[in-house]
């Protein structure tokens, strides 16, 4: 039982630290961020258990899926950039975004589905 105990305090004190960057006040961004989902069901499977916790919540500081405007810079870096910046982590952001099972094609396709890209 205590092997089984370190690492899931671990990964959520990760999940804990690893949210944070700018906050988004707007009412109407955070309730949108709270009701998204892919329409994807694999996707959806994916956001709900590894991009939701940070992505769907004002406090953590993460870019707000469905929030144009927050993820307009994030996206003028190239999708090359921000998948890499996924796998390997990027500032308060854990590698593979707490996904170790994701490829980059998911990353990518969930990447756009929280920066509001209509495919």
């Amino acid at each position: 039982m205590k092997y089984f105990l370190k690492p899931l305090v671990a990964l959520c004190l990760l999940t804990i630290v690893a949210c944070s960057q700018e906050s988004t006040t707007d009412p109407t961004v955070r309730d949108q961020a709270a009701r998204l989902f892919p329409q994807d069901q694999d996707l959806a499977k994916i956001y709900l258990r590894s991009c939701r916790s940070c992505h769907a919540v004002s406090a953590t500081g993460a870019p707000l899926s469905g929030d144009v405007a927050a993820w307009k810079p994030r996206m003028a870096k190239g999708m090359d950039t921000l998948v890499d910046n996924v796998i390997n982590g990027f500032a308060g952001m854990p590698p593979y975004g707490l996904c170790m099972d994701c490829q980059p094609v998911e990353f990518e396709a969930l990447i756009n589905f929280m920066a509001g890209v209509e495919e």
